[in-house]
């Protein structure tokens, strides 16, 4: 599902609300998840899981096609850890 998929399917479930005013709430969300997360601040939803930020320190990499020696800068990279109800949902038989 993109972006578009659920500002459409949020606005059929929700006829009294405008698609316009549904696309700035969700972009409104994700736009402060984005923020918190550049904070380096863990953005946890209760049943559904948690954003965080990890580390991965600068190291030595290798060029797959020539086998030369790169170095690779230290980067911080988003993680997504999911919650319990979103787990046991995802594994019902």
């Amino acid at each position: 599902m993109i972006k578009s998929e659920l500002v459409e399917k949020l606005a059929a479930e929700n006829p009294h609300l405008f698609q316009r005013d549904i696309e700035n709430i969700v972009n409104a969300i994700l736009d402060e998840i984005g923020e918190a997360l550049a904070r380096g601040d863990r953005v946890e939803l209760r049943g559904f899981g948690a954003f965080s930020v990890k580390n991965r320190p600068a190291r030595i990499g290798r060029n797959p096609r020539t086998g030369e020696q790169v170095d690779v800068g230290e980067k911080y990279v988003p993680q997504f850890k999911a919650g319990k109800e979103i787990r046991e949902r995802l594994n019902r038989s």
